[in-house]
């Protein structure tokens, strides 16, 4: 049985994410601040992918490809979300054993407790606001409105993602 793949929330130990650039800034340093080239990851993952180039990881986990089986381990059919999957190492045994304990909580959580499974499930509290960057060479000025942080102040952003 398979559960469908979420972006990892909780980070391995924080729960703090870092903004990465998924194409990388050594590599296209003009898209150092383009919104449409930042996403949200975690320590782990933005220092494992370092300077390589990736597949947009919130098109490609995110697009229903990718799954979570109960022993922990992400699957897909997908040879692009595959490539990513090796490449950020997300099948390590570590990982794997981390995600199942997380699942166990959520569920747990799901059964016990609605407060803290919407907070699990839940957007970090602490997200960035993009605005406040002014950068000169953004190519799409209008992302800044549709980020994760403009949305919740609009209330806009859902309780779960």
């Amino acid at each position: 049985m398979c559960l469908l793949f979420k972006r990892e929330t909780w980070g391995q130990v924080t729960g703090e994410f870092e903004l990465e650039h998924f194409e990388p800034q050594s590599l296209a340093p003009h898209r150092a601040l383009d919104y449409l080239n930042l996403v949200y990851a975690c320590r782990r993952c933005n220092l494992v992918k370092l300077n390589q180039q990736a597949e947009n990881p919130l098109t490609t986990l995110s697009s229903g490809v990718a799954k979570v089986d109960l022993d922990g381990r992400i699957a897909s059919d997908s040879v692009e979300t595959r490539r990513l999957i090796h490449q950020l190492d997300l099948n390590s045994p570590k990982l794997q054993s981390w995600r199942v304990m997380w699942m166990r909580i959520v569920d747990l959580a799901r059964e016990r407790d609605s407060m803290l499974y919407r907070e699990l499930n839940g957007f970090p509290h602490d997200l960035p606001d993009l605005s406040l960057l002014k950068p000169p060479s953004n190519t799409n000025h209008d992302g800044i409105e549709i980020c994760w942080h403009a949305k919740r102040v609009r209330g806009q952003l859902p309780d779960e993602y």
